[in-house]
């Protein structure tokens, strides 16, 4: 279990090589998310999420999330999605993008701390009928690891890092079968009540090993209800 805890710092130095000089920014994250538990095994969500970007000045994106999910067993949940993405670029008023999205997360209780480690692999899809590239699908694998602090009260406090591998991208095939950005986030859940959870968090996401490497600093905001 140590070695689990110790993993994400190892990485975090495996992966520290920059790829050319990162420019900077800043941008809001306000997700609500929806738990219709169907049965202590079955459940479906809903996810909706939109992004400020330019130092919170500009719409960055919409995006969805409709999926399902299944508890095998206490320790293990895999889920299953599909998001919806409406990105606003520069040139064109909006890029269309569907992902699909297979989790498999894992979890470990410690006393009053909660380790979880979540693999998602996802493919996506963007502006389809724009040209020969749409309907090709970018590939990555995304590896999350948390560590929560739980005593009993309402307000849980984490620390989270996320990396990124890409296997294939079509429009960006410089940075295919390399490790490319990371996430480092901490922030706080508040439990209002059995159904209702406010988070607050903050993140910061780095990328190298591309043509145009971007540093982002997220002031991130949750609301979840389960029904």
């Amino acid at each position: 279990m140590k070695r689990l805890i110790c993993l994400p710092f190892a990485l975090i130095f495996q992966c520290s090589f920059i790829y050319g000089q990162a420019s900077n920014d800043a941008g809001l994250w306000a997700t609500f998310n929806l738990d219709k538990k169907l049965s202590k095994r079955y459940s479906l969500f809903l996810t909706e999420e939109y992004r400020l970007r330019e130092n919170f000045s500009q719409t960055n994106l919409f995006y969805t999330d409709l999926g399902a999910e299944v508890r095998p067993a206490k320790f293990i949940k895999v889920s299953l999605a599909y998001r919806s993405i409406q990105k606003n670029i520069y040139d064109n008023p909006y890029s269309y993008r569907h992902r699909l999205m297979c989790d498999i997360t894992l979890k470990k209780k410690m006393d009053d701390f909660i380790i979880s480690y979540r693999h998602r692999f996802q493919e996506e899809v963007r502006n389809v009928y724009s040209s020969k590239n749409g309907i090709m699908p970018e590939s990555y694998s995304r590896n999350k690891f948390e560590i929560k602090y739980e005593s009993g009260k309402s307000v849980s406090p984490y620390v989270a890092a996320e990396f990124r591998y890409q296997f294939h991208n079509p429009r960006s095939v410089e940075s295919d079968y390399t490790w490319h950005r990371n996430r480092y986030s901490f922030g706080f859940d508040y439990r209002k009540s059995e159904k209702t959870t406010l988070g607050l968090y903050y993140l910061i996401q780095q990328e190298f090993n591309v043509s145009a490497p971007q540093n982002l600093y997220i002031l991130g905001l949750e609301y979840s209800l389960s029904i």
